[in-house]
């Protein structure tokens, strides 16, 4: 479709305009889509534009001033684009930065310059959040693959930066993993070195390695593994290699010509690699170093041919936009697994910790005209009420605030770092004292997540309440609100005196937040 069609076609009220801004570690790109009726995105325009922001902050952790003016004149010329596109109110357009802008230190400086400048506010994506996002977009393709859908997976991107990893078995996630070897990095950790290409390799080599021995142990290698490699550089190894790959499916690529493409691509200089492969002078930097750390991990782990799979980054996040950012029931259960899995590693009482969440999300969907929070707060609610005594393992007298710690510093599949600061906010607030402004985590929230933190606090305290004999007989409850008065009422159990008095012991934060007493009859 034309510039000019898509425009004609603004007057189908079933169509909205997209656009994604991903400020990288080496450029600036812009993917504008067309989002159709039932949330199917298709891409209409890609830009990019080179701005080596990574080399600034992996050396001096700082964005210079002429660095932050080049992505405003970028910005700028991207909002024109996108004018040109005809967006309009209900449209959606999206800026984000990644590892680059993450580290930089005066990156809040950064963003405001830019929305100064352009109006457009940048979210800067935490690497969590970079692993669901990866997750969605390469799901699909493990679905759709007869040798991936039952077997382990790997699933890496090699970028600027860091180095992503997810271990996916049978379309579930095991864990997911951020390493600080990247391209860009590995050519800073050499710019010292005078020497010879083969000594330069040998070195790079080397350095690679130490990161394999780490990705090793954090990876349970207990069966053969398939090895699914995302990002550009390597879909660049897959075009030369693979002439007849129409760039979008899910294809083989021969580890061994992997090898060979990366050796001679290390021994080019860029310029040589520029006029050779027809790339830019920022690409051909970094392709060599990023084609060694596919080849090395691949070789590592004694696969003969990898997978090449042409998701990145603008894909998900369109994809995202095309459903309003909610949670498919799937990936809901991705991050309650991997909770479980967190609790089983602090040894936690799994059937206790069960039935509160299922009764917290009894509470929670009977409670739904009161709280008017979604479904994503509800997931919050039950990773918290699954993980809220995992502070046990560290101090008794005190677990509450362990288990703040503990889940605020873990790595929960499909929370971001912010969603995971609340889980562990209401996992804290389970006993003992109400949420305060002396809580330096709690009152450097802003008004409306103090809110739901409240919320979602006292519902567990409920629940933690309905089942405080831990033999879970309490189960089905069923809710009503009359007269100032929040009833529950449970089903053929004779004497609850016990949960009674826990119920009066716990549900002040309950009528503190909600404004209701609580009855157990």
């Amino acid at each position: 479709m034309t510039l000019s069609q898509t425009i004609q076609s603004r007057g189908n009220d079933d169509l909205r305009l997209a656009a994604v801004i991903d400020i990288g570690a080496t450029s600036i790109r812009l993917a504008i889509a067309e989002i159709q009726m039932g949330g199917l995105v298709r891409t209409l325009d890609t830009l990019v534009q080179s701005v080596e922001l990574g080399r600034e902050v992996f050396e001096s952790r700082k964005i210079s001033r002429r660095s932050i003016e080049r992505v405003v004149d970028v910005l700028k010329r991207y909002q024109l684009v996108i004018q040109e596109y005809g967006f309009g109110d209900n449209d959606l357009v999206r800026v984000v930065a990644t590892t680059a802008v993450r580290e930089a230190i005066n990156r809040l400086a950064f963003a405001d310059r830019l929305y100064v400048a352009t109006g457009l506010k940048v979210e800067s994506l935490d690497e969590q959040e970079v692993n669901r996002i990866t997750y969605m977009g390469v799901y699909p393709h493990l679905q759709g693959s007869a040798e991936l859908v039952d077997g382990k997976s790997l699933v890496v991107e090699v970028g600027g930066g860091n180095t992503e990893l997810l271990v996916v078995r049978s379309g579930n996630v095991l864990s997911s993993q951020s390493f600080r070897l990247g391209s860009i990095r590995l050519l800073q950790t050499l710019q010292r070195i005078r020497s010879n290409v083969d000594r330069r390799r040998s070195l790079m080599e080397s350095h690679i390695r130490r990161y394999l021995d780490q990705i090793r142990g954090a990876i349970n290698d207990d069966q053969q593994m398939h090895i699914v490699a995302l990002g550009g550089d390597i879909r660049f190894a897959m075009s030369q290699l693979c002439r007849d790959w129409d760039g979008k499916s899910l294809a083989k690529l021969s580890v061994s010509a992997l090898g060979e493409l990366a050796d001679e691509v290390l021994r080019y200089s860029d310029d040589e690699i520029v006029k050779h492969y027809s790339v830019s002078y920022v690409e051909a930097s970094t392709l060599g170093p990023a084609l060694l750390v596919y080849y090395l991990l691949a070789d590592h782990f004694k696969v003969e041919s990898l997978y090449v799979c042409d998701t990145n980054l603008r894909d998900g996040l369109l994809h995202d936009m095309a459903v309003g950012g909610t949670w498919s029931e799937a990936f809901r259960h991705q991050i309650i697994r991997s909770a479980l899995s967190l609790g089983r590693k602090f040894g936690f009482d799994e059937t206790h910790a069960r039935n509160v969440a299922e009764l917290s999300r009894s509470l929670f969907v009977q409670l739904s005209d009161e709280h008017e929070l979604d479904v994503r707060h509800e997931v919050i609610l039950f990773v918290a009420a699954l993980l809220h005594e995992i502070g046990l393992i560290v101090n008794l007298r005190s677990n509450h605030k362990h288990a703040f710690y503990l889940i605020r510093n873990s790595d929960l599949f499909g929370l971001s770092k912010h969603e995971l600061l609340l889980v562990g906010l209401v996992a804290r607030y389970h006993r003992r004292a109400a949420p305060q402004a002396s809580h330096d985590s709690y009152s450097s929230l802003q008004q409306k997540d103090r809110v739901i933190v409240g919320k979602l606090a006292a519902i567990l305290r409920i629940a933690i309440a309905l089942d405080d004999t831990r033999t879970g007989r309490i189960r089905d409850v069923t809710c009503s609100k009359r007269d100032g008065q929040f009833t529950i009422m449970t089903q053929s159990i004779e004497d609850i005196s016990l949960e009674q008095i826990a119920m009066r012991e716990q549900s002040g934060l309950f009528r503190e937040v909600f404004g209701l007493a609580v009855v157990l009859r």
